[in-house]
């Protein structure tokens, strides 16, 4: 009977998501992980946002990463991803701090500072439930190359867990300072925490990027996996020689994925160092570019898919795999989606590592560089076609103004570059456009999956780049193209070669096609019928249970919401800054959903380095500036909200503000415009406020659906800071 009784005490628990399981899914309304779940699906069960109401969208809360005591006057950034339970939200800064904050105040729970003003590296944080012994941790690297933990209650690093020294001899090889550290956040099974790691991608030797499991509970080594095969290991042989002792590269720098249900944890392989040439390693070079499953528990090795032989263009598998139930030929088949910069999605059983859907291997060109031995063949699947394009010649330079196109069309000429086609080999004795560059295709965000519908959405770039190989002064072979490799003006403000140059793309797995495809982002510098070119963008999709998108990413500071099943832009958002980052969803304690995102400049894109800080939007509160109902399409209605809360007549006279209208300037009649379609005029003249304040507002209002297009936001925000200050002028 007593046994009985804990049976049902048990049941009960794990019911009421009292006491959840490390293999088991996050709750409705938490994110655990990079990916939320550690299959990587970035989705959210969430439905109280949906395309009825998204237009109605506005901030509620933001939390500023940089504290009052942060030393110097420089600005850190961040690409950080949150993890919200149970109404808490914990996300790391970029100034050597973890927080918990209230999911629905933003108001800080507790606050850890990193010893020895360390700072946390990696993209997001990993959350342990615990078990019968142990309490609930975060998990995190730092950049002096250590993991540690806190507990979740209280902030404070567990007693029993000694943080993890992850640069011990074995992956350092004798290098005193491989800048080895952490670049994602670690994985869990069960009790297994399972780490990977950056390492250098120049020199060729130098340290390892082996991925390694430890013992949450204690942080003790449980099995290390090599990423090049020692002597006498499996695979070894793809190593010609010697080529494989002390080799750098091959690390998983990227998220891993894990199949709870199996307990097979999929790594995502990086390219070998040094990624333009492999004179000095000649082989396929195993397990570079493959995706490897093993045994989450022990390390052993299951299966690997390798989707780039013997890589010298740095194609490696930058996603975070995302697992799913394919629906192919009558059968549900466990697979893995995987992809390379080359933009190829790989569609692979994650049991065997078998393509669902037929990958040829392609003869591709061979090299002209004494000595390098290009593989011959490179995996194509057939289904889906790539999801950006393969190659560019002097026909797709751009039109979009003469100037682009006499820069582009000059630079080709007086660099005397060519156009390489699909997986040619850098040249030494001319540079050529590669298409798709180092840049990618996709990149470290990863993609959203709805497994119900069987739609995989992820975010992509078409950025081409100029190179060209030759050597130093020591022999050694580099990238000599004269800078910047990126093939545009500007850098990557203007591209040269014609849009789009961002895309978020929809693909159906079930049957290996492309649902849909836009442009994502825009170009500000262009003139307006000319700026919906994409951008490039680094950063994931958010997808919710309501059919919602949700994605940052562009350089562009805009954060925005699609449709899952048309792909049409339901509600976009300026921000301060550029949100390189994934949005998360959750619920706060209230049972409000929100949706979250971390907002920084200064990222390689080129964005400027501006504030720094989670932003966190929701729904109004009843009674809360009420809007009309949205149409039934979805789309909100032209009109704006009602007018936010003003001060008493009494205040306003005292302040000398004007009651009835707009005052003289420039921008009058374009104010008047935007802001008397739902508000008389003295709703906004008696309002005073900062520049800030003023720019907050308008964002807001611009959310809630005012008609304002890009290039009126600014004149907008500088009319009503001028006229209508905080302090009325003397």
């Amino acid at each position: 009977m007593r046994k009985a009784a804990q049976t049902v005490m048990a049941l009960t628990i794990l019911l009421s998501g009292a006491m959840p399981t490390a293999a088991g899914p996050p709750p409705a309304g938490d994110w655990w992980s990079f990916g939320r779940d550690v299959a990587g699906t970035r989705f959210s069960p969430l439905r109280q946002i949906n395309p009825a109401n998204v237009a109605r969208l506005a901030r509620a809360w933001s939390f500023d990463f940089r504290p009052s005591d942060a030393k110097g006057g420089r600005l850190l950034v961040s690409n950080m991803i949150p993890v919200a339970i149970g109404g808490i939200v914990y996300v790391a800064t970029p100034y050597g701090r973890l927080v918990a904050l209230d999911g629905d105040t933003g108001a800080v729970r507790w606050s850890y500072v990193l010893p020895d003003d360390d700072r946390i590296a990696g993209r997001a944080l990993e959350y342990w439930p615990g078990d019968r012994d142990h309490g609930a941790r975060i998990f995190f690297g730092t950049r002096s190359g250590k993991m540690l933990a806190v507990e979740l209650r209280t902030g404070r690093p567990p007693a029993e867990f000694m943080p993890i020294e992850l640069r011990t001899p074995d992956v350092m090889n004798g290098v005193a300072d491989g800048g080895y550290q952490i670049n994602s956040s670690p994985i869990l099974y069960d009790n297994v925490l399972i780490t990977g790691a950056k390492v250098q991608e120049s020199p060729a030797l130098g340290t390892s990027g082996d991925v390694r499991g430890w013992d949450a509970r204690t942080g003790r080594l449980l099995w290390t996996f090599h990423a090049v095969p020692h002597a006498g290991e499996r695979f070894n042989e793809t190593w010609g020689g010697d080529s494989w002792r002390n080799r750098s590269g091959v690390n998983v720098w990227t998220s891993m994925t894990v199949d709870s249900k199996r307990g097979i944890v999929y790594l995502p392989f990086g390219a070998p160092a040094y990624d333009r040439v492999g004179i000095d390693r000649p082989g396929a070079n195993l397990y570079a570019n493959a995706l490897v499953a093993l045994d989450a528990r022990t390390g052993r090795f299951l299966w690997q898919f390798q989707a780039v032989h013997h890589d010298v263009w740095d194609l490696d598998m930058p996603a975070q795999p995302t697992l799913m139930d394919v629906r192919h030929d009558g059968r549900t088949i466990p697979a893995v989606v995987a992809m390379t910069k080359a933009g190829y999605l790989f569609i692979l059983d994650r049991v065997t590592g078998t393509p669902i859907f037929p990958v040829t291997e392609t003869p591709m060109p061979a090299s002209t560089i004494p000595g390098e031995h290009a593989w011959p063949t490179q995996p194509i699947p057939s289904s889906p076609p790539p999801l950006i394009r393969q190659s560019m010649t002097a026909a797709d330079i751009t039109d979009l103004t003469p100037e682009l196109q006499a820069f582009c069309r000059n630079r080709v000429a007086t660099e005397h570059a060519s156009f390489a086609v699909p997986f040619e080999p850098l040249r030494a004795d001319h540079p050529v456009v590669r298409f798709p560059g180092s840049g990618g295709g996709p990149n470290w965000g990863g993609g959203a999956l709805d497994q119900k519908n069987g739609l995989y959405i992820v975010n992509t770039n078409d950025l081409p780049s100029i190179e060209q190989m030759g050597k130093d002064a020591h022999g050694n072979w580099y990238n000599v193209a004269p800078r910047p490799s990126w093939f545009g003006m500007g850098g990557l403000k203007l591209l040269c070669q014609k849009p789009p140059w961002g895309s978020l793309t929809a693909v159906d797995l079930n049957k290996g096609t492309i649902a849909w495809q836009v442009p994502l982002g825009v170009t500000d510098s262009l003139p307006l019928a000319l700026r919906g070119t994409g951008r490039p963008n680094v950063g994931g999709p958010l997808l919710t249970a309501s059919g919602l998108i949700f994605i940052g990413a562009t350089d562009d500071s805009r954060f925005r919401a699609f449709d899952e099943h048309t792909g049409r832009e339901m509600w976009t958002v300026r921000l301060d800054a550029s949100a390189h980052a994934t949005p998360i969803s959750y619920a706060g304690r209230s049972g409000r959903q929100y949706v979250a995102i971390v907002s920084a400049g200064g990222s390689f894109l080129g964005s400027p380095a501006t504030a720094s800080r989670l932003v966190v939007f929701a729904l109004p509160k009843e009674g809360e500036a009420p809007v009309p109902e949205a149409a039934a399409t979805g789309v909100a209605p032209a009109a704006a909200p009602a007018a936010p809360e003003v001060p008493p007549p009494a205040a306003m006279a005292a302040a000398g503000a004007p009651t009835t209208d707009f005052r003289d300037g420039p921008e009058r009649a374009l104010v008047q415009k935007a802001c008397t379609v739902c508000h008389v005029a003295s709703q906004v003249t008696n309002q005073r406020h900062t520049k800030q304040e003023w720019a907050t507002l308008v964002e807001k209002m611009i959310g809630f659906g005012a008609q304002v297009h890009d290039d009126q936001y600014d004149a907008i925000v500088n009319y009503l800071a001028r006229n209508y200050p905080s302090e009325p002028a003397k």
